[in-house]
Order: structure tokens, then sequence, then C-alpha cells
């Protein structure tokens, strides 16, 4: 890396000046306090958070990079070094309103990890009122396919209690390591073709060949190990009925069979995994399923109506509150 003539000329002036050990040492700590006053200022959750690689040493880097912008400003008002911190924090502030609104991602369940899981502001283009929609939560967008608004309107967050459906919904939110919603739901009535609407009574009982069928028609585009997956945790689902009664009555039992109703106003709010997703994925595993870790499991919890995770500003949010609240909602 290149650094301007000015600019070495200003680091000697800055090293050769002669000051006090005293004086060095109160300055030294002036401005460290206050460029960590400002970096909290900027950022109150801390730096730890960010997945950027900003650190002193990259701060130090961009400065170089800029140093022959600096050359073109009056000093005389300023030392070098306030100079430099002003400018390091302007490289580090945040961007104006209108850039982070073009800059905002969709939702990714698949967790560059997918759900996934939510930068942003929780208004979307698709989200106004201009040409007549309703207000829907952020990650649904004008370009959004109808297939993934639909399931947003009248599936995601809705509470099910039928053993085929929560099943269903399982080994589709289990597809999320390798699809997006999209792409899965596109594809839902082949798979309720190949997997018998989700029986599992009969899933159960696939064996060898049916599994290499289904792994082997391109248009559902299952691997034999997802296939597999998907009839072992059929046959683990048998187990539960006959300890619990029915795999609904179990999974409801983690929220005292009553949907957790949250308050989130941000896409950023909404967690990828929780701690009772972490309970319930530890217990599935220990019972056998596959496919299961807490991201999925609580993907798949949003999407059966186990947690309304609707943001607030989003015409759903109500309903599936009002459904959740209904008294004979686990009957």
């Amino acid at each position: 890396m290149h650094i301007s003539k000015a600019s070495s000329n200003l680091r000697r002036n800055i090293l050769e000046k002669p000051r006090s050990p005293d004086t060095a040492a109160d300055t030294k700590t002036d401005h460290s306090f206050n460029l960590s006053k400002h970096l909290k200022k900027i950022y109150p959750i801390g730096l730890r958070r960010s997945s950027s690689s900003l650190s002193f040493s990259s701060l130090s880097l961009s400065l170089s990079q800029n140093s022959n912008d600096s050359t073109a400003t009056d000093h005389s008002s300023i030392s070098p070094l306030d100079h430099k911190i002003s400018l390091a924090l302007r490289l580090i502030s945040p961007r104006p309103a209108l850039e982070r609104k073009e800059a905002l991602p969709g939702l990714n369940v698949q967790r560059n990890g997918t759900v996934h899981h939510h930068q942003g502001q929780c208004v979307s283009p698709s989200s106004g009122s201009d040409d007549g929609e309703p207000r829907r939560c952020y990650w649904i967008t004008k370009s959004s396919d109808k297939v993934y608004v639909s399931f947003h309107d009248e599936h995601w967050g809705v509470p099910i209690y039928d053993d085929r459906e929560l099943f269903e919904l399982l080994a589709m939110s289990g597809m999320l390591m390798d699809h997006n919603w999209t792409e899965i739901l596109k594809r839902k009535e082949l798979f309720r073709e190949a997997f018998a609407g989700f029986d599992p009574n009969i899933v159960a009982k696939m064996g060898d060949k049916e599994i290499t069928d289904i792994a082997s028609d391109k248009e559902i585009m299952l691997a034999e190990s997802r296939v597999r997956c998907i009839v072992d945790n059929a046959k683990c689902i048998l187990k539960i009925v006959r300890e619990f009664g029915s795999f609904s009555s179990y999974m409801w039992s983690y929220v005292n069979h009553k949907p957790i109703i949250n308050r989130y106003r941000h896409p950023r709010n909404i967690p990828l995994r929780t701690p009772k997703a972490e309970v319930i994925s530890k217990d599935l595993q220990k019972r056998g399923f596959r496919l299961v870790g807490p991201v999925i499991v609580c993907s798949f919890m949003q999407a059966a109506g186990l947690t309304i995770d609707h943001l607030v500003d989003c015409y759903r949010y109500s309903e599936c509150v009002s459904l959740a609240e209904r008294p004979w909602r686990h009957i």
C-alpha cells in the first residue's frame, strides 16, 4: 500500500513533536476515551455481534487509504489526531436512511442461515397501502412469488393441531437445509403424493424401493438421505403417539397448549433459534429424529403457529393472535 508524501510528513511531524510524558499520556487517554465514547454511541450494542471485520487495525488501514483526503483540509484549528478520529468515525458511521432501505436483504430461512433469520426495517415495498395491498411482514415484497405470499397470508403462524399437518411442516422445515420456502411450497403437492399425504403410519413402512423411487424423481429434488430422514422421523412419531396419544399433544405440551405470542416490530428482533426451540430439538434428537436442529425447529414452530412471529404491523398478526387466544384452540 502506497502512502502519499504529504501523509508521511504529517505522521513524521506527529512523532517528532516534543511533549512531556505526562502530557502525552493525558492526551492519549483523552483521545482513547473520546473514540470509545463515539463508538459506543454509534454501536450501542457493541461490535462483537457484527459480522463485519471492523477493528482498530482495519480503521487505521482505512485511514491510510484515505490519507490524501486529509491533506486537502485545513488542520490549523484541530490536531492531526483529532482529524484522524473524526475521519474514522465518518467511515464507520451509519449510512443514510435511503441507502439502508435499498440495501435491505430478503428473508433467507436457510440461515445464511435463513430465517434467516432478519435485518433491516419492518416495512417492505409491498407493505404500503398505495396499491391497496394490506401491510405484510417485511420479507414479503412485490417480487415475492404468489405461492410464498399465499403461505404467509393463509398458513404461516396459524396454530396447527393435526398430526399429519404437523408432520408435513416438520418435513418441509427440514428441507430448508437445501431449499427455500418458495421452492418447497411449489412442490408441496408432489411431496404429499410421494409421502402418502404425510400419514406417519404409511411413511414409516416405506422400504428401500419406495425411498429410491422418491429420491430418483427429478421433480421432487430430494436426496436419498433426506428421504430416509423423513421415513425415520415417521417411525419416531409413531413412538411418540404411543406414549403421548398424539404427536400434536407432545409438541403443544412444550408451550402449555397455547401459542407463544411475540410482539416483534423489526425483522432483526426475530431470533433464528430460541431457548424453547433448543429444548424441543434436544429431546427430538434424543428420541431419534433427524434434521431437527434448533434453527429448523424454530422455523417449524413459526410455521405451525406454536409461536406467533408475524411483525405487529402485519395485518396477519391480529388474526393469528385471535386464533391463538380462542378458548377451543386445542380441541
